[in-house]
């Protein structure tokens, strides 16, 4: 038994280190097999520890486990990786609801022993499971195109969430009555999936990033309540760990975009704000360009600066961005990324498809430590990016991003924005950038536009 406590206690402190080294793109790979490392050895600690029934049943689910993981991992594209990530939350809260219940209807079979904290911590797994479950499912539904990515609002929505978690509640008291109610407890989880949808449908695809870490967090705390159903030290610390790391995700994320995370959840972010017309904005104004044009302003620039957004990664424009940028160093200009903490649509998004091509750590700039260079940068080349480059962003009211803090780029000598269109972005605002005095618009695909870009740049003299 003190092996196995040992064993926990070693499986814990791997997974902290994972998550330390997970904090920086440099030591991500190693934090990311530090985890696994800790996962492993806390798996088979538990198998030595309890009276397994069958580990024939344990075998074949991890085999079909591996082989669902494997062919993830092969066949999903980077594009798509917001919308694994929410379905791996997802997992997890499915995993807490049905193995809580499981071990409520084995215990009320031999006569219910489990006690007050015992049936608690199984109507917070139900509860909290369900409503994460569901959630990441809208989450998916909305990143995969599925449904809408605008925000669905009804009249008195927030009056109807509060008396579906209320009910919620009650059916998680219900469960924890006597020694413990089944039927109740499958209510509640029930009422809970019903609240997942509630809570996430009327949330736009802008605020994806943060509902990604939200979920996370929730699927951390279901994990780590079904730890107390289980008696299980390790999948409450573990559970604990992933609670705590979404939270301040979460926080981080909101801090971003300068909003409380009430106002992601009941804001609607997304909705178009029909005050703001395009027209005004454009007319007139915009001046496209071309490849060669922008090719012959990179020759003369001394430095460059690429802000990267979802369009990127759409188009899978990160490889002839790549090239290019190899091609101006080589010329002896100085090239840099902008990266903003919420563009594309989960936490580090455009570091991690960047990291993907070998671009150097030291070239991604956080929005802090980049903003105040624009001023004595030549050109700007921004790749698919929209909201989180919107100079209306700094109006302190009157549109759905104002107060979001964003990357200065309309500062620079020249802006570059490669774009198919001028459509508003996730927020449903048009772009003021777009029509600015030093900015010229490259209308085409990101990849396409990336591609002659490349070619433009070595033909020119």
């Amino acid at each position: 038994m003190m092996g196995i406590q040992v064993a926990y206690i070693l499986a814990s402190v791997l997974f902290i280190l994972g998550l330390k080294g997970l904090s920086h793109p440099r030591t991500a790979v190693r934090g990311n097999l530090t985890g696994a490392i800790g996962m492993l050895i806390a798996i088979v600690a538990t198998l030595l520890d309890k009276n397994i029934i069958s580990y024939e049943y344990i075998l074949v689910g991890t085999l079909a486990g591996s082989v669902a993981g494997a062919l993830f991992a092969l066949k999903v594209k980077m594009t798509a990786m917001p919308q694994m990530v929410a379905l791996f939350n997802g997992f997890g809260g499915a995993a807490s609801v049905l193995v809580a219940g499981a071990v409520l209807s084995e215990s009320l079979l031999r006569g219910g022993e489990g006690g007050m904290q015992f049936l608690v911590a199984t109507a917070a797994s139900g509860l909290i499971g369900a409503v994460t479950f569901w959630g990441s499912l809208v989450a998916f539904g909305k990143l995969q195109g599925l449904i809408t990515e605008k925000p669905v609002r009804y009249t008195g929505e927030q009056v109807v969430k509060v008396l579906i978690f209320l009910l919620a509640l009650y059916g998680a008291y219900r469960t924890t009555e006597g020694k413990g109610n089944v039927e109740w407890y499958w209510i509640a989880s029930g009422v809970g999936s019903l609240l997942g949808i509630l809570l996430t449908i009327p949330i736009g695809g802008a605020d994806m990033p943060i509902v990604i870490a939200l979920l996370n967090a929730y699927s951390g705390m279901a994990a780590a309540a079904t730890g107390f159903v289980l008696n299980n030290s390790i999948l409450i610390i573990s559970g604990a760990l992933v609670g705590a790391s979404g939270v301040f995700l979460t926080k981080i994320m909101c801090d971003a975009m300068n909003r409380s995370l009430p106002n992601v959840l009941f804001g609607g972010v997304g909705k178009v704000v029909e005050s703001i017309k395009a027209d005004d904005i454009y007319g007139g104004k915009v001046k496209a360009t071309t490849p060669e044009e922008v090719a012959m302003l990179l020759k003369m620039a001394r430095r460059v600066v690429f802000v990267p957004g979802y369009g990127m990664a759409v188009a899978r424009a990160q490889t002839p961005v790549r090239i290019l940028t190899e091609a101006m160093e080589k010329d002896g200009i100085e090239v840099e990324f902008g990266i903003h903490p919420v563009a594309g649509r989960m936490p580090g998004h455009m570091n991690v498809l960047l990291a993907e091509e070998n671009i150097s750590y030291d070239k991604l700039k956080e929005m802090e430590a980049i903003n105040d260079t624009f001023a004595q940068t030549d050109v700007v080349i921004v790749i698919g990016a929209n909201d989180v480059v919107n100079p209306l962003a700094r109006e302190s009211s009157g549109t759905p991003i104002s107060g979001m803090p964003i990357l200065n780029v309309d500062k620079a000598r020249t802006v570059v924005v490669i774009k198919r269109s001028l459509a508003p972005g996730f927020a449903g605002i048009p772009n003021p950038l777009f029509a600015a005095d030093n900015t010229l618009m490259l209308f085409d695909d990101a990849k396409k536009a990336m591609e002659n870009l490349v070619k433009a740049y070595r033909e020119a003299a």
